[in-house]
C-alpha cells in the first residue's frame, strides 16, 4: 500500500495562490489514480480534484479555472496548484490514492490516504 505525504499548506489572502504536494512512496505511482480531498470544520470529506494514470483530470465544479491537478511520475509526486483562493476554500487538504486508471471522486473509492495539510485564506 503506497504512502502519502502532503506538504505546501499555509496561511493566505483571498485571490492568493497555494501549491500543496503529496510524495508518495511504498507502491507503483505510475498505476495509481490520485486525488485531492478537503474537510473543512463540521463538514464532510469533499472531492476536490483527481488525475489518474492517463494523466486525465476532473474537478469539482467550485474548483474549475483555479485549481490544477497534476503529477510527475519520476518524482512520485502529485500537485495542486491553487489560484484565486477564496475564505471558502479554507479546510483541510488531503491526498489519496488508489491502484487502476478508474477515475474516482468519492471518498470510499481510494484507499491510502496522507495525514493532511491546513489551508487557510482569510479575507
Amino acid at each position: 500500500q503506497v504512502q502519502l505525504v502532503e506538504s505546501g499548506g499555509g496561511s493566505v489572502q483571498a485571490g492568493g495562490s497555494l501549491r500543496l504536494s503529496c510524495s508518495a512512496s511504498g507502491g507503483t505511482f505510475v498505476w495509481y489514480t490520485l486525488g485531492w480531498f478537503r474537510q473543512a470544520p463540521g463538514k464532510e470529506r469533499e472531492f476536490v480534484a483527481v488525475i489518474n494514470s492517463n494523466a486525465i483530470t476532473y474537478y469539482e465544479d467550485s474548483v474549475k479555472g483555479r485549481f490544477t491537478i497534476s503529477r510527475d511520475n519520476a518524482k512520485n509526486t502529485v500537485y495542486l496548484q491553487m489560484n484565486s483562493l477564496k475564505p471558502e476554500d479554507t479546510a483541510v487538504y488531503y491526498c489519496a490514492a488508489r491502484s487502476g486508471p478508474r477515475m474516482a471522486t468519492i471518498v470510499p473509492d481510494f484507499n491510502s490516504w496522507g495525514q493532511g495539510t491546513q489551508v487557510t485564506v482569510s479575507s
